[in-house]
């Protein structure tokens, strides 16, 4: 097999780096192998976590192994086209015009509309076989951010959420662990409201009511939180209502965080101008560059949305428009958490709700396709300067490694030392996975 065949099986980076095989020893070999052998057949016996906890060189048998500490996600909200960004298809009448231009990984091409990206492809894994059965906006954008299709009443949390919940919890922090950039996101629903998204709308003005009111001062403000909460409390005694022990938590969350340094966090005046203008001038590079700070101070999860992908209509200029906000703001992104050492811990994917169709419309534009599209992901523990998946030379079929929503969510859960296979319990009473029957995509991982 050719080592562009593996490239497109997503089991060879490209790289030289990765062409020597690690030699083990004879010892280390059976003592895997005796390792392995036991975990089998104490699994049975449900033992197989005591044979990981005693053997933490076996990494891969203990799905809370943690690689990372935080996400962002980098939310492209309409659903951006594969072919002009990450599985472009020059070569066939379905890639339009767009091009293909050579990465800095041997054999691995981005659209050309990503020309600083393609230079940080070292850092990232494209995911080109992504499938789904969603493809109505509402629907596709509720499964990619909680590997469940909306049913009913019941209502799942959301993968930022989960995050908080599972890396914050019950930690000490004046910050909130899930904040959204420029877009509203998925709350937490039963998980329970502290764990749901903090939304700021506009970048420019992050905080617009961090601060007390004119002529109320720390005594004044005090009395009122006083009286607010002899309120809240009588209230609680007589209608008995949980709802007003998370309306308490969240006001004093949020006094918290009013009277709290970490603030600064959301200030990005205190960064370079260079650096700035790297991410670029605009909301979208304003919102990475405003993430990399939050995760920087300690929160866990942050997504930052750029709008306007929806491209039914001349989706070639409107494509290459909305790259010049991408591509600058994710590769600087990439570099940034890299060279302050944070990119190994921080978990970055960028995706939409669903893919474009292969075939041109007569609006010169793409409409819906959740059959195959693709994605990119980047740091913790994720090895870089990869394709997992690929599609037929027209974009049409998955012809490798096909990956689900699930399987992703399964994925980046393992990545984070959380179990996806945690149960939960809705008020309905109906238990609840973390993610919707996920597996590990061991590849992805290894």
């Amino acid at each position: 097999m050719s080592e562009k065949d593996l490239i497109k099986k997503g089991l060879h980076c490209g790289c030289k780096d990765h062409k020597e095989e690690a030699e083990v020893s004879r010892r280390k070999f059976l003592s895997i192998s005796m390792a392995l052998t036991s975990g089998l057949i104490l699994s049975k016996f449900g033992f197989a976590k005591s044979v990981a906890q005693n053997n933490p060189g076996l990494s891969f048998m203990n799905p809370l192994n943690a690689k990372a500490e935080a996400v962002i996600v980098l939310w492209l909200a309409g659903a951006p086209s594969q072919f002009e960004t990450f599985s472009p298809k020059s070569k066939s009448k379905n890639g339009g015009s767009t091009k293909s231009i050579q990465s800095n990984v041997s054999g691995i091409e981005l659209s050309e509309h990503l020309p600083m990206l393609s230079q940080q492809m070292d850092k990232m894994t494209l995911i080109r076989s992504l499938t789904s059965k969603e493809g109505n906006h509402n629907r596709a954008s509720y499964l990619m951010h909680t590997s469940y299709p909306p049913v009913g009443v019941v209502k799942h949390p959301s993968f930022g959420a989960i995050t908080a919940k599972e890396l914050g919890g019950a930690k000490e922090f004046d910050l909130p662990y899930f904040i959204s950039l420029a877009g509203p996101s998925y709350s937490a629903e039963f998980l329970g409201k502290e764990y749901s998204p903090y939304v700021i709308k506009d970048i420019d003005k992050p905080l617009q009511n961090i601060k007390k009111f004119k002529d109320v001062d720390d005594a004044r403000f005090a009395e009122r939180m006083n009286i607010l909460s002899k309120m809240e409390d009588n209230f609680y005694k007589e209608k008995g209502l949980e709802d007003i022990k998370e309306h308490k938590l969240i006001y004093e969350k949020s006094v918290k965080m009013m009277n709290s340094p970490l603030i600064k966090a959301f200030d990005i005046s205190e960064e370079s101008d260079v650096l700035k203008q790297a991410y670029g001038d605009n909301s979208f590079g304003k919102g990475c560059l405003m993430a990399r700070r939050l995760v920087e101070t300690g929160v866990k999860f942050v997504e930052v949305t750029l709008d306007g992908w929806d491209t039914h209509q001349d989706n070639f200029t409107r494509t290459a428009n909305l790259c010049k906000k991408l591509d600058p703001a994710l590769s600087t992104l990439l570099q940034d958490l890299s060279q302050k050492g944070m990119l190994d811990k921080t978990l970055v994917l960028c995706m939409g709700e669903f893919g474009r169709t292969p075939a041109i419309n007569a609006n010169e534009g793409r409409d819906h396709y959740p059959n195959a599209f693709a994605c990119a992901v980047a740091g913790g523990g994720i090895r870089g300067g990869r394709i997992y998946g690929e599609t037929s030379d027209d974009g049409d079929q998955i012809i490798s490694n096909p990956v689900t929503p699930e399987n992703l969510f399964a994925t980046l859960c393992s990545q984070l030392g959380i179990d996806y296979n945690k149960v939960n319990y809705s008020p309905q009473g109906r238990p609840l996975k973390y993610v919707n029957s996920g597996i590990v995509i061991e590849e992805l991982v290894s």
